[in-house]
């Protein structure tokens, strides 16, 4: 297992899911990573749990292509296509409130769908990541070289990055914003993105992924494994190891 690309806990049980170039893995009884279902295919970045035993993805067949949006309801063991096969690759996920927002990086844009099926085309905005405000759908942050962009319409439009830098954001909770630096520092915002507090650094190194579970609790990963708080990113423990020979 190598190159993370997304982090999330099962509703249903509470297990980790970990979505990387080589498929999903989630732990054994051992702690060891173990492959979900059969497939093998690149996950290249957009990965979000909406409910109990129920994933959205994107990413790259084995064959080559993209995957556009695809939906698992067991829990990564089979995928179903549901749009934009072939033409679009998400490298950011998030759901809210009933609606899949995703970062098309095929052609830069935020783009949103309540079925899976019909997209709202928004801003076009170069972006890492994309986080949706848990209370008020039309909140949308976007992690650009400049900051963090705010958009207050649904992704339709954003202002201009805000330092500081992050490379990854997951919003659990009103006030519990997180936001991860290059350099694997977590930082916190209750307040929507105005101001961040740093907790800790993450261990490894250039950081992954990013994902908060809630308002205390946050997944992370970086080259050499993933980590997990639930003390609000002030201490962080490894639940699972990477072959840091393949990250890159």
């Amino acid at each position: 297992m190598s190159h993370i690309h997304g982090l999330g806990l099962d509703l249903a049980d509470q297990r980790l899911y970990v979505a990387t170039h080589e498929g999903v893995y989630s732990p054994d009884a051992e702690g060891e990573p173990e492959l979900v279902g059969n497939s093998k295919d690149d996950f290249m970045g957009g990965f979000t749990v909406s409910g109990a035993r129920t994933f959205y993805a994107s990413g790259h067949p084995t064959s080559g292509g993209n995957k556009g949006l695809i939906k698992s309801t067991d829990a990564g063991k089979t995928w179903k296509s549901l749009s934009l096969s072939g033409e679009s690759d998400f490298h950011a996920l998030d759901f809210a409130r009933g609606t899949v927002y995703g970062y098309d990086s095929t052609n830069g844009l935020v783009r949103t769908t309540k079925d899976g099926v019909s997209w709202k085309e928004g801003a076009r905005v170069e972006a890492v990541d994309i986080a949706v405000s848990p209370q008020e759908p039309d909140i949308v942050l976007a992690t650009t070289a400049d900051g963090v962009a705010r958009s207050a319409d649904g992704g339709s439009t954003f202002a201009k990055g805000e330092k500081p830098v992050m490379a990854f954001l997951s919003w659990a909770a009103k006030d519990a914003l997180y936001g991860i630096d290059t350099s694997g520092g977590v930082h916190r915002s209750s307040d929507g993105g105005s101001t961040w507090k740093k907790a800790a650094t993450v261990p490894g190194g250039q950081p992954q992924a990013l994902t908060a579970v809630g308002a205390e609790h946050i997944l992370a990963a970086t080259q050499t494994g993933v980590y997990e708080s639930k003390d609000g990113g002030n201490a962080f423990t490894k639940r699972l190891a990477v072959e840091t020979s393949g990250a890159h």
